[in-house]
């Protein structure tokens, strides 16, 4: 616990709060997302994937530490919990790329549409949705969708580009956002690799560029790319 307070990640909260895994009488959980330093595991009680935010167990206090939506995702499944998130600034580019706002907006023009919205969304976002997905059932929520039902897709322009392709569905609407991760491999890079490791298989997650996708040998969600990567 010492190293962790060095690294500054617990500085945005204040003592109560930091406390709380050790006080008598709570009953509290730390839920992380993967992509945290090695250097924090140790206290945490849960490795989530995107379809892991309802706690099934009985602490009363979760504190989230990933971005803000997922904090939020959390919160709307157990509304009887207490969730904390340590950061409350840490965003996910994706999700900021559709405000609830605009896409108010836009929905307006397709007032007939169904709207199918990613989990990687605010609450906001969330609560103009008819049906939230994740990257592992997207495209079974899509085809479960009569095929004469105009659907917006939102956020990413990439996922729901796959989906479109995948189902060869017309009257898909798609919002123009998009992971600036997902967005920023390359072509060139990836050709080289594959030159370089001619043997290896290529795993991309459908948030990738269309041009990205065509080159891999498996695309899919995240907790499919390490099923196929644990085999």
């Amino acid at each position: 616990e010492e190293e962790i307070a060095k690294d500054g990640f617990w500085d945005d909260l204040d003592n109560s709060q930091i406390v709380l895994k050790k006080s008598k009488g709570l009953k509290s959980s730390v839920e992380k997302y993967k992509s945290l330093k090695d250097s924090l595991l140790s206290v945490f009680d849960y490795d989530i994937g995107e379809e892991d935010y309802e706690d099934e167990n009985a602490a009363e206090i979760i504190i989230f530490c990933g971005v803000r939506f997922m904090g939020e995702t959390a919160k709307v499944l157990s509304p009887e919990k207490k969730v904390l998130i340590p950061n409350p600034e840490a965003t996910c580019s994706l999700a900021e790329s559709c405000k609830a706002e605009e896409f108010a907006k836009f929905k307006a023009q397709y007032p007939e549409a169904l709207v199918v919205a990613y989990v990687n969304t605010t609450v906001g976002l969330k609560a103009l949705t008819d049906i939230c997905c994740t990257s592992s059932n997207a495209l079974q929520v899509v085809e479960s969708i009569p095929q004469d039902r105009q659907i917006i897709f939102a956020p990413d322009r990439n996922l729901g580009s796959y989906i479109q392709k995948v189902t060869g569905r017309q009257n898909m609407i798609l919002w123009d956002g998009a992971c600036h991760v997902h967005s920023q491999f390359s072509v060139e890079a990836l050709i080289e690799l594959k030159k370089r490791y001619p043997d290896a298989a290529v795993l991309a997650h459908p948030e990738c560029k269309g041009v990205i996708l065509k080159l891999a040998d498996i695309i899919g969600s995240t907790a499919a790319l390490l099923s196929y990567a644990q085999k």
